[in-house]
């Protein structure tokens, strides 16, 4: 859909692409390759530069278009205001192939250089402002009324000179100094707010490591790292380190106050470990799974289980069943409305993560594929572990989902949006076993057949 057709008409003496045309010339860039003097390659990255610039801007605008189609189709129908967006901002993010997370952003993003911010806007559409650039300005307006991000706006980007050469860094002082000129009390009000929304979260990071962060005001911030920083020193300073570098000193810090703990074994906090049977006890190389962070190699997960055994902590082996060819989580059924604790495990261990397409959320919902209500079971099968914000999403009119079969027998659904597009969940394969059953074999056919 161009933009022509959401009656942006044509810009200056060009008309805009339609669909198919913006298809066929995605289908030529594909083609290009590196060639021709280093010259040449500059002034074509400078142009797909230009080009990542100016598509960002036709999204904003044909997102801010199909959430508006979506409010007034909903209104007409006589829908209570509260259900007007809901499902919107999952829509945006399938599309874009991220997560829901993201399409909500998407859709503000949208919403505000559209409406609000035209300087902003033209800037995207002339390639002269990327998206990230775009995104921190509407971010750090956010606190401000319509009128006073205009004024923001109209300061920073109607002169194209006036950010040119300016980094993120200066980007985002400039705007903050703005909105605190024009109202020092939103600013105040978003600080505090910031402030009630102070969290810890931890995401995977390469070679079986994990970022922690920690969202918190900056005095606690800088308190803190300088205090680690200090006593880090003291340690080196008092050949204490044990040949331990000042980074390495500050997280071995971090961990034994924040646990009471010198090491990560004995540390009270269950933990989930999913590795076949060929992993732990015949030196098998698949790769486990830790609950909530990814995979693991082989021999740090029977590390992590010698240590845990080796530290008398609190252990427990409990059998998965999964199918030998494909790596399936075998079924259970249940003919209660919610699902038991046991079903819900057996979910979660299955699916790990929020199953939407492109969505890595933690698990907060287990959801009825085909809904209690039409008749769908309390089953794995017709089961599946989603976040709060996609569970909610689905609920809206027109969204469907069924499970279907894989080809590799492993779960998986189809999820159908409002606009008739589909989008295709698999389960992730289990660790595979170290030996077929002839009877498991049977066993899982049967129970996927009933």
């Amino acid at each position: 859909m161009g933009e022509a057709a959401l009656g942006e008409g044509a810009f200056g003496d060009v008309v805009a692409p339609d669909l198919a045309e913006v298809r066929a010339f995605t289908a030529r860039l594909r083609c290009v390759e590196a060639g021709g003097d280093a010259g040449a390659g500059i002034d074509l990255l400078d142009a797909i530069e230009a080009l990542k610039s100016v598509g960002c801007a036709a999204q904003a605008v044909i997102t801010d278009h199909v959430a508006t189609c979506v409010r007034a189709e909903r209104q007409a129908a006589g829908m209570p205001r509260a259900e007007w967006n809901r499902g919107i901002a999952a829509q945006i993010a399938l599309a874009r192939r991220e997560s829901p997370n993201r399409g909500g952003r998407h859709l503000g993003f949208a919403r505000a250089v559209v409406h609000e911010m035209p300087h902003t806007l033209a800037l995207l559409r002339s390639g002269l402002l990327n998206e990230w650039r775009a995104t921190l300005l509407v971010r750090e307006t956010a606190c401000l009324s319509a009128s006073d991000r205009g004024i923001v706006d109209r300061r920073l980007c109607a002169d194209p000179g006036v950010l040119d050469g300016v980094g993120d860094r200066g980007l985002i002082a400039r705007a903050t100094a703005l909105a605190a000129e024009l109202d020092a009390a939103a600013v105040v009000r978003r600080h505090r707010k910031a402030v009630s929304e102070r969290r810890v979260t931890t995401r995977p990071a390469p070679d079986t490591m994990a970022y922690l962060s920690v969202l918190m005001p900056v005095a606690q911030a800088v308190c803190l790292q300088a205090t680690l920083g200090r006593d880090a020193d003291r340690l080196i300073a008092t050949g204490q380190s044990g040949g331990r570098t000042r980074n390495q000193l500050m997280v071995d810090l971090l961990f034994d106050r924040g646990t009471g703990q010198s090491v990560a074994s004995g540390v009270p906090v269950a933990v989930n470990l999913v590795l076949s049977d060929d992993t732990l006890l015949a030196g098998g190389s698949e790769a486990a799974q830790v609950q909530g962070f990814g995979p693991v190699p082989a021999g740090i997960a029977r590390h992590l289980v010698a240590d845990a055994v080796g530290a008398d902590a609190e252990t427990a082996l409990r059998r998965v069943y999964a199918c030998p060819g494909s790596g399936a989580l075998t079924a259970m059924e249940s003919r209660s409305r919610t699902f038991p604790k046991s079903l819900a495990r057996l979910i979660d261990l299955r699916d790990r993560t929020c199953r939407t397409p492109w969505c890595d959320a933690p698990i907060r919902h287990h959801d009825h594929i085909r809904s209690h209500d039409k008749m769908g079971r309390t089953s794995a099968g017709n089961g599946s572990g989603v976040c709060e914000a996609c569970n909610y999403a689905k609920e809206a009119p027109g969204w469907v989902a069924r499970p279907v079969t894989h080809p590799g027998g492993r779960h998986a659904i189809d999820l159908g949006t409002p606009t008739g597009h589909h989008y295709r969940s698999t389960a992730p394969p289990l660790p595979t076993p170290a030996r077929d059953s002839v009877a498991e074999t049977v066993l899982s056919a049967q129970l996927r057949a009933s």
